[in-house]
């Protein structure tokens, strides 16, 4: 009786970790090279957020993580050896609607994405035209 309450709890974690091994590995995290949460006036300097970070040639997008109080327009430029990214982002809403509810979600309408053509240093600038106070969250992913 004894070897079968040993070997009992053996097989299953046995068994569990033969599980694990089949299943998918896990999703890699989104290759981001650059990351701004912009909800604080301190940050901005004249209005504007600026910020330098390394960058590799490659195609790049742009991820916005906004709400109802973000920036109207959101002002971005991204300048590096050789090339140079300016665009401005529009914030629209869109009502989502169930059975039992309604509310709005937010996006940035524009371009959001650019190509590096050389790996070296990049500047951002951020200009959310006046509304320093609107919080978003501005992230550059690698393709």
């Amino acid at each position: 009786m004894n070897k079968k309450i040993t070997i009992i709890p053996v097989v299953v974690i046995m068994g569990i970790f033969v599980g694990i091994s089949f299943v998918d590995p896990p999703l890699e995290k989104d290759n981001v090279i650059f990351h701004a949460t912009l909800a604080d006036p301190e940050l901005y300097v004249n209005g504007v957020y600026s910020e330098t970070f390394m960058i590799n040639a490659g195609d790049y997008h742009f991820r916005f993580v906004p709400n109802g109080s973000s920036p109207k327009i959101l002002s971005i430029s991204v300048s590096g050896k050789n090339f140079e990214f300016n665009k401005n982002f529009e914030l629209k809403s869109q009502l989502q609607q169930t059975s039992i509810s309604k509310y709005y979600t937010w996006s940035y309408d524009g371009m959001e994405s650019f190509t590096a053509p050389e790996s070296g240093q990049a500047k951002i600038t951020i200009n959310p035209n006046g509304n320093e106070m609107g919080s978003v969250s501005v992230d550059i992913l690698e393709d």
